[in-house]
Order: C-alpha cells, then sequence, then structure tokens
C-alpha cells in the first residue's frame, strides 16, 4: 500500500548514505507540470501523499505486522493458490516413474515392460508450459478488466472444472489436453498472487510477502513428494487417480476465502474509486489506538503515484511496456524471471535421476528429494533474515555468483566418472537448492514486483513470467538430451553448460539491476525517470514532490554527460538503455 522510504519532499542535498556521497532526485519540471494540471488541489494531495509516506518510512517491523496483520492474512490466502500450483505441477514428471500411470498411458515393449515415450513426456510437459503462457497474457487483460478478486474467483472455478479432464482421461492423448487445460489457470496464479501481495501491505512487509510465493512453490512440491512417496507401494489406478484427486482440495479452500478479500486498493486507486480504496485499506489494517496511521491519506499517495506515473508515461498497453522508460523496466523484469530458468535450476529436478544412478533405491530417492525441498524452504524462510541486513540486488548477484561456481565443480565431477562421484553431485544439489532458494528463487519475486510502474505492474509480471516460461520449454527439450545416454550423454558435465549461462547472468545483474530496497513506489519512479544507473540507486535520494532539480542537473551530479542519457528529442522518456 503506501510505501515511502528515505524522504518525500525534504531536500537530502549532500547527505551520507551507506557511507557515500548521495544525490537528492526530484520530479522534473515538465513531468511536474503535466502532474499538476491533472489534480485539482495539487497541494492539498502532495501534503497528504508526504504525510503517508513519512508515516510508512517510520514503521518497524513490529509495527508493520500489528498495522497490516489482516492484510498478511489475505495475501497468504491468496498465495496457497502457488502451492496448489506447485503441487499440480510437480505430479506429472514424478508420474512417469509411477508403473500404474505407465501401464495406462504408455506402450507395451518388445521385453513385455511398459514406457511413455519421450516425445510424449515432453509434450505433456510443454503442454502444460503453453497453457500456462496462454493463461498468464490472459491474466495480464482480466486483472485491468475486473480486478484481482473476480479474476482469482473465475480462475479457480475453471481449475475445479478442469481437473476432470487428467482424472478421467481415458488416453494420452485426452491427458494431454487436460495439461493444456491445466495450465491456463495456472499462469493466471503464478502472476497474480506475486502481484497482489506487493500492493496490500506497506514497504517493510513487501519483500516477505512476495518472496513467501517462493515458499509456497517449495511446500507445494514438498506436499507433492510426499503424497507420492505414500503411493510407491500401490500398483492400481489410484496410485496416480488419488494425487490428482486431491487437486480439487485446494482451489475449493481458496475460493470459499475468496469470496470474503477485499480487492487491492492500488487498483481501485488506478481506476479513480478512491471511496471503495479507502474501504479496502481499513479492511486490510488494524491501526492500534492513537495511531497517526490514515486511511485516506494512504490512498492519496496511491493516487499520487497513480497521477506521477500518467505525467510520465500515459498507455497501459502491452505496448507501452516498452516504450520510454517503461522499456528498462520491463527488460530488468523479464531478465531476472527469466535467470530463474537460466542459472541452472533445472538441475534440482533431476536429484533423484543421479542419486539412483549411484545406487539408491527409488524410495531412498524420493527420501532424499524430500530433504532437498525441506532445505528449500529453510533457505526461502532464511532469506527474509538476509533481505533485513542486506539489499536485494546482492542476494541475488552474489547468489548467483555462489550457483556458477556450484555448477562448475558439478561439471568437473562429471568428468571422473564415478559412483563416488555421481553421489558426490547429488549432495552438491542439495547444496545448490539451499542456496537457490536463498537468493535467486525468492527475491525475484520481490524484484519483478517492484521494477515495473503500477499502472502496467499487471502486464510487466505477465511478459516477465512469459519469458520465464520460454525458457522453461527451452529448459524441458534441452535438459534430457543433456543427460540421455542415447543423446549428448553429458551427464552431470552439463553443469558446464549452465555455469557459463549463470556467469553471463551474473554480469548483467551488476551492471543492470537496481536496488530497490527500502523504495517506495513513487521514489522508484522518479529514479527510473531521471535515468538513474543501476548502481548508485541505493545510494541516490528521492524526493518525488519538488522540481527543483532538472533532470540534465540530476545527471551531471552523478557524472553522466545529459546529452548521451537521452534518446531522441525526449527529455525523460528515453534514457532507459544509456543511463547505465
Amino acid at each position: 500500500m503506501s510505501s515511502p522510504n528515505d524522504t518525500i519532499g525534504q531536500s537530502a542535498d549532500g547527505s551520507v548514505r551507506n557511507g557515500t556521497m548521495s544525490t537528492t532526485t526530484k520530479v522534473g519540471s515538465s513531468s511536474r507540470g503535466r502532474f499538476k494540471s491533472q489534480v485539482e488541489d495539487f497541494e492539498s494531495m502532495t501534503r497528504e501523499a508526504r504525510d503517508a509516506q513519512t508515516f510508512d518510512h517510520n514503521l518497524t517491523m513490529g509495527q508493520a505486522i500489528r498495522l497490516y496483520k489482516k492484510g498478511i492474512c489475505w495475501s497468504l490466502l491468496l498465495s496457497m493458490a502457488i502451492i496448489m500450483e506447485g503441487y499440480d505441477t510437480a505430479l506429472l514428471p514424478s508420474f512417469f516413474g509411477f508403473l500404474p500411470f505407465v501401464r495406462k498411458y504408455g506402450k507395451l515393449l518388445p521385453d513385455g515392460t511398459y514406457s511413455i515415450s519421450a516425445p510424449w513426456q515432453s509434450g505433456l510437459s510443454i503442454g502444460a508450459q503453453v497453457g500456462s503462457i496462454a493463461g498468464v497474457f490472459l491474466n495480464g487483460w482480466l486483472v485491468d478488466r475486473f480486478g484481482y478478486k473476480k479474476t482469482m474467483i473465475g480462475s479457480l472455478l475453471v481449475m475445479i472444472g478442469v481437473i476432470f479432464i487428467p482424472f478421467f482421461a481415458p488416453s494420452i492423448e485426452v491427458l494431454f489436453v487436460g495439461c493444456l487445460a491445466q495450465g491456463v489457470p495456472w499462469g493466471v496464479f503464478s502472476t497474480l498472487a506475486c502481484a497482489f501481495a506487493s500492493e496490500v501491505c506497506c514497504t517493510k512487509l513487501r519483500p516477505i510477502l512476495t518472496t513467501w510465493i517462493n515458499a509456497c512453490w517449495v511446500i507445494g512440491q514438498l506436499i507433492a513428494t510426499g503424497v507420492l512417496r505414500g503411493f510407491l507401494g500401490r500398483t492400481d489406478q489410484w496410485a496416480y487417480r488419488v494425487p490428482y484427486a486431491l487437486q480439487w482440495l485446494w482451489p475449493v479452500i481458496i475460493l470459499i476465502g475468496c469470496i470474503f478479500i477485499p480487492e487491492s486498493p492500488w487498483y481501485l486507486a488506478r481506476k479513480g474509486r478512491d471511496e471503495e480504496a479507502v474501504k479496502s485499506v481499513r479492511r486490510l489494517t488494524t491501526p492500534e489506538e492513537g495511531s497517526d496511521f490514515s486511511p485516506e491519506a494512504s490512498v492519496k499517495l496511491m493516487s499520487y503515484t497513480n497521477k506521477l506515473e500518467e505525467s510520465i508515461s500515459a498507455g497501459i498497453s502491452y505496448i507501452d511496456c516498452f516504450k520510454g522508460i517503461d522499456r528498462r523496466r520491463t527488460e530488468i523484469a523479464c531478465t531476472i524471471w527469466s535467470i530463474q530458468n537460466l542459472c541452472g535450476s533445472s538441475f534440482m529436478g533431476y536429484s533423484a535421476y543421479f542419486l539412483q544412478q549411484a545406487g539408491f533405491s527409488a524410495e531412498d530417492s524420493f527420501n532424499l528429494t524430500l530433504g532437498q525441498y525441506a532445505l528449500g524452504l529453510v533457505g526461502t524462510c532464511s532469506s527474509w533474515i538476509l533481505m533485513s541486513h542486506a539489499g536485494r540486488r546482492a542476494i541475488y548477484t552474489y547468489g548467483l555468483a555462489a550457483l556458477c561456481g556450484l555448477l562448475f565443480i558439478i561439471g568437473f565431477m562429471g568428468i571422473a566418472n564415478s559412483v563416488s562421484a555421481v553421489r558426490a553431485v547429488g549432495a552438491m544439489l542439495l547444496l545448490y537448492t539451499f542456496i537457490y532458494d536463498l537468493s535467486v528463487g525468492p527475491v525475484c519475486y520481490s524484484l519483478v514486483a517492484e521494477m515495473s510502474s503500477t499502472r502496467l505492474r499487471a502486464k510487466t509480471v505477465v511478459l516477465a513470467r512469459n519469458f520465464y516460461n520460454l525458457f522453461g520449454i527451452v529448459n524441458y527439450v534441452i535438459m534430457p538430451r543433456f543427460l540421455n545416454p542415447k543423446a549428448l550423454d553429458w551427464g552431470a558435465k552439463t553443469g558446464f553448460f549452465y555455469s557459463g549461462l549463470c556467469l553471463l547472468c551474473t554480469v548483467y545483474c551488476y551492471f543492470r539491476l537496481p536496488e530497490p530496497r527500502g523504495r517506495s513506489f513513487g521514489e522508484l519512479d522518479v529514479l527510473f525517470e531521471q535515468g538513474v544507473p543501476a548502481r548508485k540507486f541505493s545510494s541516490t535520494h528521492v524526493d518525488p514532490t519538488s522540481a527543483s532539480h532538472s533532470p540534465s542537473a540530476l545527471l551531471e551530479n552523478l557524472g553522466i554527460d545529459p546529452d548521451k542519457a537521452k534518446k531522441g528529442s525526449t527529455q525523460h522518456h528515453e534514457k532507459a538503455a544509456s543511463a547505465v
């Protein structure tokens, strides 16, 4: 909700932050002029927005939790959709090793065994991804038109209906249709929950609620692995039908809660429905007696931020994500989420494969996989402590560097080609899982939600998620080829390939990823509008309510040639790419 940080309306010129001299960034005069022309009582809105931002900035973590405890609960409820998705998506790959499932949907081989062909295995997985891509794009349009609440309720109803397809699928062709259909609501859940979490609480809680999304994925996968472990001994059709049937449990529970959930006040403010936004803020907060918290002032800050973004860029279509300053923001969001698939995370899904190669039984492999997911959950929870002491940019970049080193070691272990080396690979993948879920896994969700402008958030998150999905499809295609003895047969040496990609991702983050820690959405708008370089985000003070500093003066103070920072003839809109 209201999310302020350093100072709004107070000069910070020449002040020291993080041990370095900082500069105050302010709204450019032309943007401010357009802003004032759109607001009837500009000074009153500015004053109330400043008060709300100052209040939010001064909140301690304990005060924030007490004030937004209802908002936290509503966000956790909506995030359960990600637990459901994590559970659902973990089932299919595991079923490929279930004899009853393979006997039902596979073909009898000459040696008397059953098998699902590699093309069908890839096709089922990719079908779900294709459906997810469609659902993600659909979510961007639905949220903008109907809001978060109605979109979630509709998607849950669709999910309840399409579960019938895989549950009763008589053939692998019908199962493919079921995977494709389930992918559509999965795509909606994967983006809606993240955006909603970023809009229903204050700045202090925003990174926790957005990174909780990663924990929900891990919890879902952990539950799925536990359920499948319990059915290893069954040889009838219920070995796979019961896990499918359990999918109906999640949407029913979430649907009941969503009937009462308040709409995002940011969405209502963007639609000009300020009175409804105030009511929503009241339903999300529990002010203590004597508190200075004002729901009306919080909504004024939201409206102020929305008007500020309108003055910078009025469009809210997908094409506007690639125009002006929003192009830089979209590029960062899309790349950051794609990095989750480029940094070798697909290796984590093959830990059981390497363990079985080392001589572990299927039961022991499943047990160790449960331990792997438990490590992931511990890593995600530990990231909250880490984020209270370090910035998201540092955690993400150093996390990638650590993963790069681990993948390089895994690659060298592949050269050894011994049972002990394969066991070591399994152990390294456990360590990889912990570091990934301490850094890249959870922090990504916070970064993606913060990089976009509030007006384009739903669409930017949609684009970023689909870039992630596209690279996920690439991984689905190439990873089996890397590991298959009848294909490339690289085995653990595949670590060399992903360590190279991981290194490139680390370099990108160093030069292009800004630090959003402690910044309000309005402050981030100004930093991006003025083209502040990524490495100087944390040391630049922001003043969205003042025009005393022109963009050219700001850039000169940062040591940047204003002429080189411009694109075309506009002063503010085209500094994204050349600012770093």
